[in-house]
């Protein structure tokens, strides 16, 4: 520690602090413009000026490091002057159109100036003009380049932050300005923070643009609903409708910085496809009805089912208490544990939950990434949790993590890592088992010989059959590493080696943890509450607390506080619920807040399986694919319509807040399973929130002794509940034959996220046609460019779309993001199939029978 002295108080704080950190600490005010908490110090506006005891000069206080003794005074008439002319010279070009500027009110320049500026300018001159007129930088960014005050922090963020480089500046001095390149941020993420750093009306957002001044917004803070990121929104409402979203600094694991879709892509809770009003289905047409009609036609039709098999499936989208009140009322009102919350892929939970229960780190992600090492498996991190690579690309860059990628497609983060392994989809598992063989050749002499023979004996040895030369590369890396920490994508659960991929990832672990290495493992989930989803119990084989529905200990202690009885058999997962409806045996199948329709492999099959169930209801508050087949729909409350928690990736609990009133005759979720649940002469008990959240904090352990009041701003921890590994190690999958076609993978995209988002009109503007990426090497032996109309066929079906040709992307893949309805994706897709084998063809290309057939057949 050393010690520091400003205008007259002394603090003890780090070596290597600055002198502005020093101040703000001791609630001394020192003004900045180019200075941002989390990125290096640039000193270039020189409003930070301080006056040091033995300097000659004024020194930046944001570049400065304390030195033991060192006297600082930050506010002198020398300081105040030099602010004041600092100012001065940033208004003699700044245009005077506050009144109309949308950053009145909340402007950093406006607020100095108040603060420290001259009362009377001394520039007389005719003010510098870039453009007359603001520029359209990009379908949500507009700019007003006479504004900018050249503190560049939009440059700083979209390259050090954001990864980007879609800004820069041209000129210098006084005639430097800000730019999209050609123009345009057409290279762009669309993500905003740019705008949100801009201290000033340079950068603006131009869905918000003239709406609405900051005064006339209500805030309300909350948490994003597009991925398991948790990062935290400010949403602001005038008179109840949704105008715009905005970050701070100080709150959440995000710091200030959000994606396109948490900044912009809120405006689908104004949907027009809504659901109005409650609806039955009435000579093969969805009626609106009333909900007294309603009740009444669905506890005549829940009769009719009674004695027949039930299931439910619900979103990992929902909030914890709605999630723990639904497992709930279809456990003791319909008497079954055959519940999932997917609606894309089995979850193989025998594995997933034992690798959980004994490596899963509930703890900060800023803690987690600092270890030396980060290996990040499978998926894309650039595309499904993009704030999620902001820190991983800061922890790089400032604190040298190494960052190692094993997975099938290429993500932006692959140029900050240090090894990168392609592997074909489903590869990870033999991968992996070869990373754990290298180790064990590496390193083996420092385990015991017994646990070395155990080891060998099961995972054998490197082998060089894989065709991967990168696993080497990883075991060497993981090796030098005294901390790793393992990032899952659950992309992986796509493959029916979904299994074998989380077997050898326990593997992995294990050796780790053998060789004395601090370990940490999270999820990188895509869906906002996966992670409670699974806490809450929405599970076939699991209990709230991921505690085995066979465990008569825990379901005596859960069913004597339900006041019910659980069945003790457990349930099946969405694959088996649709095969149940295929066959006949599904009397009630209650979906809340999902579409499998458009969501899982085979529309066929899944359209068949809906069509067979006795009764489908489905609640929700948009009328989806799947509504449209239900005998029965509930208008629910949507996001930002009720009160909640999510927990994130972490296993950090938030709280989700109210900002408007459900729309038309919507009920709050939990209403409607006490309209359901009395119609089955049931009471759930609690039905409020409130209630029910300190009924999951006593009964579910990870969650013990948390509150609401306790949540705070930045949330709490659930606690991992410690559960010792299995000594087991799993064999190594045989080696997957290579591809002799092309495979069709798919994913989410970076300006989508499910079906969610293609409900907001800012983000379609930004990209609302699907497309078809493949590598450069492919199309150029197919005969295609950039921006052909292709079809890609499978056995099942076809699509049409824009190919996107893509430098970085494995020759064989062909990549369609699943977020578009329209393409009905899943409908080129068979169960238990993954990836999916498929034909690419030029929309009206006249071919050569031989030649179409090796363009089929990608060869």
């Amino acid at each position: 520690m050393v010690s520091i002295t400003i205008d007259g108080q002394t603090l003890d704080v780090e070596a290597g602090s600055t002198v502005l950190q020093a101040a703000r600490r001791l609630g001394i005010d020192i003004p900045t413009f180019c200075y941002l908490k989390r990125l290096p110090p640039l000193a270039s506006c020189r409003m930070c000026l301080v006056e040091i005891e033995g300097q000659r000069r004024l020194q930046p206080s944001c570049a400065t490091a304390v030195t033991d003794g060192m006297v600082v005074r930050a506010n002198t008439p020398l300081i105040e002057e030099t602010r004041s002319s600092m100012l001065d010279m940033l208004l003699a070009n700044h245009p005077l159109d506050c009144p109309i500027c949308d950053k009145g009110g909340e402007c950093e320049l406006q607020n100095m100036v108040m603060a420290y500026g001259p009362r009377e300018s001394r520039f007389r001159d005719d003010k510098r003009v870039f453009h007359s007129e603001d520029i359209r930088l990009s379908p949500v960014i507009i700019m007003n380049v006479n504004r900018c005050i050249q503190c560049q922090r939009c440059v700083r963020m979209c390259e050090e932050v954001v990864g980007a480089v879609a800004l820069g500046t041209v000129e210098k001095g006084m005639d430097t300005a800000v730019t999209g390149f050609e123009g345009s941020l057409a290279g762009c993420d669309q993500c905003g923070n740019c705008v949100e750093v801009c201290p000033v009306g340079a950068l603006m957002s131009f869905p918000y643009r003239y709406k609405a001044r900051p005064w006339d917004l209500t805030e309300t803070d909350t948490v994003c609903p597009h991925c398991g990121t948790g990062c935290q929104l400010t949403v602001g409402t005038r008179k109840g409708e949704f105008m715009r979203v905005r970050s701070k600094w100080d709150e959440g694991v995000n710091r200030e910085t959000l994606c396109v879709r948490g900044r912009f892509g809120l405006d689908f809770v104004a949907s027009r496809d809504r659901i109005k009003r409650p609806m039955i289905r009435h000579d093969g047409a969805l009626v609106p009805v009333s909900w007294d009609e309603v009740g009444d036609y669905l506890r005549r039709r829940l009769s009719a089912v009674e004695g027949k098999a039930a299931a439910g499936l619900a979103s990992p989208r929902l909030p914890n208490e709605i999630l723990y009140q639904f497992q709930k009322l279809m456990r003791t009102a319909f008497r079954t544990n055959s519940i999932d919350c997917s609606s894309r892929w089995s979850t193989p939970f025998d594995t997933l939950g034992p690798l959980m229960a004994a490596f899963n780190s509930r703890a900060p992600l800023d803690e987690v990434i600092g270890n030396d090492c980060v290996l990040v498996v499978g998926g894309n991190v650039t595309e499904e949790n993009p704030v999620t690579e902001y820190l991983l690309r800061d922890s790089v860059r400032r604190r040298q993590t190494g960052l190692l990628m094993l997975s099938a497609r290429p993500s932006r983060l692959d140029a900050d890592a240090r090894v990168v392994v392609r592997v074909p989809p489903g590869g990870e598992a033999t991968s992996l088992a070869a990373v754990e063989a290298g180790l064990v050749a590496a390193v083996g002499e420092a385990l015991p010989g017994n646990v070395l023979a155990g080891i060998g004996a099961t995972i054998g040895k490197p082998s060089a059959e894989t065709g991967i030369d990168g696993p080497d590369r990883l075991a060497a890396a993981l090796k030098e590493g005294r901390s790793v920490t393992v990032l899952v994508s659950v992309d992986l659960l796509r493959s029916p080696e979904a299994r074998a991929t989380l077997q050898q990832i326990n593997n992995l672990l294990h050796v780790l943890q053998l060789l004395g290495k601090g370990l940490a493992m999270q999820f990188l989930f895509d869906r906002a509450n996966q992670m409670g989803a699974w806490d809450m119990g929405v599970l076939p084989t699991a209990l709230p607390g991921l505690r085995a529905v066979a465990d008569d200990v825990v379901r005596t202690a859960l069913a004597r506080n339900w006041g019910a009885e659980i069945p003790s058999e457990p349930g099946a997962d969405i694959d088996a619920i649709l095969e149940r409806c295929v066959g006949g045996r599904m009397g009630a199948l209650y979906i809340v807040a999902t579409d499998p329709l458009i969501a899982y492999p085979d529309r066929d099959f899944v359209a068949r399986a809906l069509g067979a169930a006795d009764l489908l209801i489905v609640q929700d508050a948009f009328l989806t694919d799947t509504a449209g087949l239900a005998e029965v729909v509930l208008p629910a409350a949507g996001y930002g319509e009720e009160t909640g928690t999510f927990t994130n990736n972490e296993g950090r609990v938030q709280k989700v807040r109210k900002f408007r009133e459900p729309a038309f005759e919507a009920r709050s979720n939990l209403a409607i399973f006490d309209f359901v649940a009395a119609l089955r002469n049931q009471a759930l008990r609690p039905s409020t929130q409130g209630e029910i959240f300190d009924e999951i904090a006593r009964l579910v352990p990870a969650y013990q002794g948390l509150s609401q009041d306790g949540l705070g701003a930045d949330g709490a921890f659930t606690r991992a509940v410690p559960t010792a590994p299995a000594a087991r190690f799993f064999a190594p999958p045989p080696v997957p034959p290579a591809a002799d076609r092309l495979m069709l993978i798919t994913g989410d995209c970076l300006f989508h996220n499910g079906y969610l988002s293609e409900r907001s009109d800012i983000l379609n503007t930004v990209a609302n046609d699907p497309y078809v990426a493949m590598s450069a090497q492919d199309t150029a032996q197919l005969g295609l460019s950039d921006g052909d109309q292709v079809i890609v066929r499978s056995a099942q079906g076809e699509l049409t779309a824009q190919l996107k040709v893509d430098g970085r992307f494995p020759k064989g893949l062909v990549f369609v993001p699943e977020n578009y309805r329209a393409l009905r994706l899943n409908g080129l897709m068979r169960r238990g199939e993954y990836p999916c084998p498929v034909e690419v063809q030029k929309v009206h290309a006249t071919l050569e029978v031989d030649r179409t057939t090796r363009i089929w057949r990608g060869v």
